[in-house]
């Protein structure tokens, strides 16, 4: 690595419809360019399919690529403008990761989406109502 190389982490809206007639060819299309620009892949993965806010571009659903890679600085601005003329990206956010959190980030990427904990509900005493004030409580008010 040079003094000049930075890891980035870049955040990609991929069209939904595309991605789904072909799961490897867009995000390869996405890695590619950050390859010609002399850049590094090293982590790229899918995040999250979902719903959009608002309609970009016409599209309603997105897929969202998170991408972690090392380029030099210089790097970052044909790589913006390349990604904003590519028909398969919505839209894209790349971000210069802290050199002190370069590791700590990759590992975390690297393990993948943490799979959702089961929702678990708060124990309630037997004969409680809900929302019903305690004997503190209300000697706390009366004072």
């Amino acid at each position: 690595m040079t003094l000049a190389e930075n890891v980035y982490e870049a955040m990609f809206i991929l069209d939904s419809n595309r991605f789904a007639r072909d799961h490897a060819g867009l995000p390869g299309e996405v890695e590619q360019i950050i390859k010609s620009a002399g850049g590094t892949v090293l982590v790229s993965r899918l995040w999250d399919e979902r719903r959009l806010a608002y309609a970009i571009r016409g599209h309603r659903k997105g897929t969202y690529w998170l991408v972690y890679f090392r380029a030099e600085t210089s790097a970052i601005d044909p790589m913006n403008r390349q990604f904003a003329i590519h028909d398969g990206v919505l839209r894209q956010l790349i971000l210069q990761i802290h050199p002190h959190l370069v590791d700590l980030v990759l590992e975390h990427a690297k393990a993948g989406p943490a799979q959702p904990q089961p929702a678990v509900a708060a124990p309630v005493a037997v004969g409680a109502r809900a929302g019903a004030k305690t004997e503190e409580e209300e000697e706390e008010e009366e004072e």
